[in-house]
């Protein structure tokens, strides 16, 4: 319990005052919503106040008492009642998910989603599955296309995602577990920190059968038991325990980049979901002697860090790693990453993507549908990576132009073109000796 916690907000007026107002006591979102409108009419200066409870300082003896007879219950009366405790109390048990508010919600849920233990008791488990995703559609909406969720907010409370019936894909996944769970029917919560050749990140779900196979299933997708449509930089299933090989188990925090890499309740499944090859990276330097190596996918115009290797003299080696992903190792030093080694393309034969800056050569970049349109009369930079992004030129594209051709490109480099109207979402490329574009 010394791990979890919420995070969570209330509203404060301008002198900070606190406003009383809880969106669960009105008969629907909407109303909630219209409420909250005349509350800031009357309160000046309302604003959102951000805060964490750790859960070993607020929750009470009888939330957990109520919480454990519950899961008990139906868990013993359901087609999962032999499977191993440990996993009853890894994957049923837990009062939350990640880091919402916390709610009451298993009697909740327990209502809503009576009807599902019959349907995995008389069905398949991939068909169990495609009924829950049926269900979803009917009533929750998701709206990643809307951006960031305005409110200082990071996952809707169990009872909210029922009130409001939208969220994002963080969201969606945890309703799925929230609704196994409290049908006795163990699920996981599975994370994948960034995209490595897409912007953002996504998060999906794991049910177990009845011998604790995992099944993995995203229900925003069709059908729910796809495998993932690209490359991952990891996938990380939650516990509700610590995890003695994360990480942050063996080493000082401040010594971790900030994020999910900080968390000790996660397993690696990467090679449940991808093809994975162990990757060993030469470091050249190393002035600080530092015994931990991190490793970057580029998402959202910049270099995320993703994963860690244990340092061996001279190297690193980064364990269970997607194949065709590029990555950018370096050091965490003084609250910043350095990259100490040239971005390398992981596959079968690791490409190392080292400028020759003696070699340079024309390079023609062709419009291609679905990855590059371009706009007439709009301006396009190109950059290269050597240890920095470093502008090569500008050009402006011409009426009808399909293509733009820029001179002294150094050979064997990592390419980035960004337009003027960019939205962050452009990838890294290479230009081959025989002229065509790969993407990463």
């Amino acid at each position: 319990m010394d791990i979890h916690q919420s995070q969570d907000y209330y509203w404060a007026d301008a002198t900070g005052k606190k406003v009383i107002y809880n969106e669960l006591l009105y008969p629907n979102f909407q109303q909630a919503v219209n409420a909250f409108e005349m509350i800031k009419k009357k309160y000046s200066g309302i604003h959102p106040i951000p805060f964490s409870a750790k859960d070993e300082q607020h929750i009470k003896g009888d939330f957990l008492i109520k919480n454990t007879e519950a899961a008990f219950k139906t868990w013993r009366g359901n087609i999962y009642k032999n499977i191993p405790f440990t996993d009853f109390c890894e994957y049923i048990l837990p009062y939350r998910v990640s880091v919402e508010p916390l709610q009451d919600w298993r009697l909740a849920y327990q209502k809503q989603y009576q009807w599902l233990p019959q349907v995995f008791k008389a069905n398949s488990l991939i068909a169990a599955i495609n009924y829950l995703q049926a269900d979803y559609n009917t009533w929750f909406r998701s709206n990643f296309d809307q951006g960031k969720r305005k409110e200082p907010l990071p996952r809707l409370g169990a009872l909210q995602l029922l009130f409001r019936k939208e969220g994002p894909c963080e969201d969606i996944a945890d309703l799925q577990v929230f609704a196994l769970r409290s049908q006795g029917i163990p699920a996981a919560l599975n994370i994948i920190p960034y995209w490595a050749t897409s912007t953002y990140s996504h998060f999906t779900n794991t049910v177990f059968d009845k011998n604790s196979k995992p099944v993995q299933f995203d229900v925003g997708r069709v059908p729910a038991t796809a495998t993932l449509i690209r490359e991952p930089s990891k996938v990380l299933r939650m516990t509700y325990s610590k995890q003695p090989t994360t990480l942050a188990s063996f080493t000082n925090l401040q010594n971790i980049p900030d994020g999910f890499m900080r968390n000790t309740n996660y397993i690696d499944v990467t090679a449940d979901y991808w093809a994975t090859k162990d990757l060993n990276v030469t470091l050249p330097e190393n002035p600080e002697n530092l015994k931990t190596a991190y490793i970057s996918v580029f998402n959202g115009m910049s270099w995320k860090p993703t994963w860690w290797g244990a340092v061996n003299q001279s190297k690193a080696l980064f364990k269970n790693m997607p194949i065709g992903v590029l990555y950018l190792p370096g050091f965490y030093s003084k609250g910043k990453i350095k990259p100490v080694a040239y971005p390398v393309f992981h596959s079968n034969q690791p490409i190392i993507l080292k400028p020759d800056i003696k070699i340079k050569r024309t390079i023609i970049i062709n419009e291609q549908e679905g990855y590059l349109i371009f706009r007439p009369g709009k301006t396009y930079r190109l950059y290269y990576w050597d240890t920095a992004w470093k502008a090569l030129g500008l050009q402006k594209v011409m009426p009808l132009a399909k293509s733009i051709i820029f001179n002294n490109v150094p050979q064997n480099a990592l390419l980035l073109l960004v337009p003027e109207y960019s939205e962050g979402k452009e990838r890294p490329f290479i230009i081959t000796d025989n002229g065509k574009r790969q993407w990463f």
